[in-house]
């Protein structure tokens, strides 16, 4: 079974925040981001697997920066690892200097998606194959993320945790 490239899914999309999508404090509300994040990371997942997809989980969300009225967001998604028939997505999310154009990373999270058939059942994905420095360790992390998630779940015994080890023994 030969692979695809995270290059291969990347979705990147580019939009302005506007005053109904902003809080009190003309800062785009979060779970409007969560959405725009969910999108471009289902677009990235589905170009993987080239399956429906659906929203698992998400990982990881960092609020590292507010996002102000009048933003140009950009949202770049990719396919970080692939499992069986899950994806896992990292998105990073930047703004930019309406004056300079200059872009500033704003947020970041990291979302699971699982491809399934027209029926909703689960299907195999093709394995992922890293190419760049930064690629390969969001590859290799997600094998640690994954273990975390599944020994706090219950799901897996900590002694089967490889990557983990040093944190259970």
């Amino acid at each position: 079974m030969t692979g695809k490239h995270p290059a291969d899914s990347v979705c990147i999309m580019t939009d302005i925040v506007l005053p109904g999508e902003t809080n009190p404090l003309n800062n785009l509300f979060g779970g409007e981001l969560l959405a725009r994040m969910d999108r471009a990371a289902s677009i990235a997942a589905r170009r993987h697997s080239g399956y429906i997809v659906v929203t698992a989980s998400v990982n990881h969300v960092a609020f590292n920066r507010s996002i102000p009225l009048g933003s140009v967001v950009t949202i770049e998604a990719k396919v970080s690892r692939t499992f069986n028939s899950s994806m896992e997505t990292f998105i990073d999310v930047w703004i930019e200097d309406r004056t300079s154009g200059e872009r500033t990373k704003a947020n970041e999270a990291i979302y699971t998606f699982v491809a399934v058939d027209e029926a909703g059942n689960p299907v195999k994905v093709l394995p992922l194959i890293p190419q760049t420095e930064l690629e390969i360790q969001r590859y290799e992390a997600a094998l640690r993320r994954r273990q975390l998630s599944l020994v706090l779940a219950g799901k897996m015994n900590p002694h089967d945790a490889t990557e983990l080890k040093a944190l259970f023994v």
